[in-house]
């Protein structure tokens, strides 16, 4: 292995620098990436900068609202630029890190598109990033293949395998192994600097474009920021405008109330918005932190009926369509069961949820597991018309007009200390797992990633700030739930085993909850500490 602390082309790379890595960080890759970080990393830090100051009048008791300002984009007429034809029919999507096997899995099952995810789903070791390079070049050059170590077993791409959606780190997360000038480098210029560079002329030549997942936008300036990073990349790389394709997760509450924006601002490039909904529910919790009139019940009854999820996704729907956006619905966490009697209910749950979707006019759904995707094929194939690649037609212009009001809506549900000790022991077995290099979990059913982790610790710090009772009378306190942590770290314990808990990471595991979870100021992400505790 090459020795760290390599200056290539003014970057500074504390990561080691093996052999196969090489063919990544190339001395002309990192040139572009160290150009990007130039130009538009000043700009980035303003804007998490402006996260913060909105964040403090949310505390002080304002509620987002929409805009004034920008009224005129909301009723105006105009469409965004256009659709790939490949991207237009995302009926099933699959998510998941960007792991080898996964990988060949994801796009040869029977879904339309795949999410590689260099976000919530991957733990960003320096391993997972750059691996996660090099398995993404391979997979657009046809070349994947992988074989099981233990038992021989090969993998290979089918012939038509789904669509490649490279999803990178949201702005607030940096890559700490690589420095520009003394400052980390910002995870999202590097994560989509190295894919663009080293896939967009294999993808050109397989006559496609460059297509993103853009996460975790807070408002309209992210996303012209954004906007303004595809076309200075477009124009140096001499390709057209419209060759980099982004769908933007609508994730943040703040992103709700500006959706038309964001289409506009990225209207040369943005082709659809997604419902992020296990985010959404957590940026809730986070943005309205200081309302005790809007804390939420269990997060097992924060389903997609709630009114102000549903609000959610009937707006975005509505507001996609009317410019010629697609509509993209969210993500079935559940994984089957070999029970074949528990599986049933399993694929009734997802059945009864993406039927919700595609009813509402959704024009594509998520699944975290290739045995799902049959199922949520069946309901997008059943009701979306024959001969139709989406659901574009569906306006839903009789629809009453959605409000602040709506979107905001308190959830009705009990808090209870079932919810509350499985919440804790979802976070603990999720913190350890990801701290130890593994961004995506099975955990009691429910394919876990950092989104979901972040509902189960947010929920137990509102229900502790707010002095908030749980339905046997306790009062959550910093206290009940460190007795309770204590408690059920031990029932953690007995399901995994000794040898597993010996070898894991859940003393660090248990040390970082109880301090995010009992600080008066809430952490706004858990993979912000957690990061620092990574190699």
């Amino acid at each position: 292995m090459s020795s760290t602390g390599q200056t290539i082309s003014g970057l500074t790379l504390k990561g080691e620098l093996r052999p196969e890595y090489q063919q990544i960080l190339t001395p002309e890759a990192l040139a572009f990436v160290a150009e990007l970080v130039e130009k538009f990393q000043p700009r980035r830090n303003q804007l998490l900068q402006a996260r913060v100051a909105r964040q403090q009048q949310f505390d002080a008791g304002q509620l987002p609202d929409f805009l004034p300002e920008t009224q005129t984009i909301r009723s105006g007429n105009w469409k965004i630029r256009g659709i790939p034809h490949d991207l237009q029919d995302r009926r099933v999507e699959i998510t998941g890190p960007v792991d080898r096997k996964m990988i060949i899995n994801a796009l040869n099952a029977n879904v339309k598109v795949f999410m590689a995810d260099f976000e919530d789903a991957l733990s960003p070791t320096w391993d997972n990033a750059i691996q996660g390079q090099i398995n993404l070049r391979d997979a657009n050059l046809g070349v994947i293949e992988y074989t099981n170590p233990d038992n021989g077993k090969q993998y290979r791409l089918k012939e038509k395998p789904a669509v490649l959606i490279a999803r990178v780190r949201g702005l607030h997360l940096e890559e700490k192994h690589v420095t520009f000038a003394g400052e980390n480098l910002s995870g999202a210029l590097f994560d989509f600097g190295l894919y663009f560079y080293h896939n967009h002329k294999i993808r050109l030549g397989n006559g496609t474009g460059v297509y993103y997942y853009i996460p975790k936008l807070q408002s309209h300036h992210e996303a012209k920021w954004w906007d303004e990073v595809f076309a200075y990349t477009e124009k140096k790389f001499g390709v057209e405008v419209g060759t980099i394709k982004a769908t933007v997760l609508i994730e943040t509450l703040p992103a709700v109330f500006e959706m038309d924006e964001i289409l506009h601002e990225m209207r040369d490039h943005i082709v659809a918005l997604n419902c992020g909904r296990w985010d959404y529910i957590f940026s809730y919790i986070k943005t309205l932190r200081r309302h005790p009139d809007r804390v939420l019940p269990d997060r097992q009854v924060v389903t997609m009926s709630q009114p102000f999820l549903s609000a959610y996704s009937r707006l975005l729907i509505r507001t996609c369509h009317k410019r010629g956006a697609m509509a993209m619905g969210g993500m079935a966490a559940f994984i089957p069961v070999k029970d074949p009697v528990k599986n049933d209910e399993v694929l009734r749950k997802v059945r009864a949820d993406k039927e919700l979707e595609a009813s509402n006019g959704h024009d594509g759904t998520w699944v975290a597991h290739p045995g799902l995707a049959d199922t949520a094929m069946e309901v997008f194939d059943r009701i979306i018309p024959a001969g139709q690649p989406n659901q574009l037609n569906v306006l839903r212009e009789q629809d009453a007009p959605i409000s602040a009001a709506d979107l905001l809506q308190p959830s009705e549900g009990e808090r209870t200390e079932v919810g509350m000790r499985t919440n804790i022991r979802v976070a603990l077995q999720y913190t350890e797992a990801w701290i130890s290099g593994s961004g995506c979990v099975p955990i009691y059913g429910l394919m876990e990633d950092a989104a979901t982790a972040e509902i189960s610790r947010t929920s137990i710090w509102q229900w502790i700030q707010n002095h908030k009772t749980l339905d046997n009378g306790k009062v959550v306190t910093k206290e009940l739930f460190r007795q309770m942590l204590a408690e059920e770290r031990e029932v953690v314990r007995k399901e995994i085993g000794e040898e597993r808990w010996q070898n894991g990471k859940f003393e660090q595991a248990t040390q970082l909850l109880d301090q995010i979870t009992t600080s008066d100021e809430l952490v706004d992400f858990l993979t912000l500490p957690a990061y620092q505790l990574l190699g």
